[in-house]
């Protein structure tokens, strides 16, 4: 079981609802990444996926806990999978709007117990509705494509392969949106802690602010996938397979999620 050789403390404003919010990461001799809150306690599990309306969020009769696919996929990344993360607000907060300061702030502290197996898939996956499609096929290694044709210049029909050489501008990418669906968004409730520093809007010819590498967007939601992959309680960074999105989002990654954790094979 991979965990941390010490205790993290990290906090900034909350993307959804703009509070401020405190996450506590400590150390577990138990398998399994839980989110503590007011008492509470919700594992992060896909069983446990209630919504992912802009943001993937876990609960239970109990809580509920928004916007954990950032914190999952630095978990996959670091080959964590036995955390207690006690919260101040049921939202993570949203810190640089990517991984990297959850993934540096965990290689500080330390990582240890780490023993990692390759994984495989025993039969192929698919889920295809009209132009979004996500398909998990068996490989003899790993092969991450994901697609997009968003309305912005530099990002229609565009695709990212994942890499060894890319990984650190996965982990770096932001969180994103059309600056002019921003008003809307936060009538509604929503976006309310966005800002230059942790989101990058889209305009209509450019950004909101300097991209961290080519098509971060793109990067962002390779890392969406990685997150929301986690919850299967296997780590798609250590699996055979070729995984091949074609517009999808946080729905069709649990939705796919929710099968692929039962079709994984743990290889000697």
């Amino acid at each position: 079981m991979g965990t941390l050789g010490r205790e993290v403390v990290l906090k900034s404003v909350a993307l959804m609802t703009g509070a401020e919010s405190e996450a506590r990461v400590c150390p577990s001799n138990e398998k399994g990444i839980r989110f503590h809150f007011m008492g509470k306690m919700v594992e992060a599990t896909i069983d446990n996926v209630v919504s992912t309306e802009h943001c993937t969020v876990i609960g239970n009769a109990d809580i509920k806990i928004m916007l954990i696919e950032h914190f999952m996929a630095a978990c996959s990344i670091c080959c964590l999978d036995a955390l207690d993360v006690y919260l101040s607000h049921f939202e993570l907060p949203i810190l640089n709007g990517g991984a990297k300061e959850w993934v540096d702030a965990f290689k500080k502290a330390g990582i240890e117990n780490v023993k990692t197996k390759k994984i495989s898939v025993k039969e192929p996956i698919s889920y295809l509705n009209g132009k979004t499609h996500l398909i998990v096929l068996p490989s003899d290694k790993l092969n991450v494509t994901y697609s997009v044709n968003f309305k912005h210049k530099d990002l229609r029909n565009r695709w990212i392969v994942l890499n060894p050489e890319n990984i650190d501008e996965v982990i770096e990418a932001r969180t994103f949106g059309y600056l002019s669906e921003l008003e809307m968004l936060q009538r509604a409730g929503y976006a309310r802690g966005v800002s230059i520093e942790n989101t990058l809007g889209l305009t209509e010819d450019g950004y909101t602010a300097e991209l961290k590498s080519e098509f971060e967007p793109i990067k962002h939601k390779i890392l969406d996938l990685i997150g929301d992959f986690y919850l299967t309680g296997f780590n798609i960074l250590n699996a055979n397979a070729e995984i091949i999105v074609k517009e999808a989002g946080h729905t069709v990654h649990t939705i796919v999620a929710k099968e692929l954790k039962d079709k994984f094979i743990v290889e000697e």
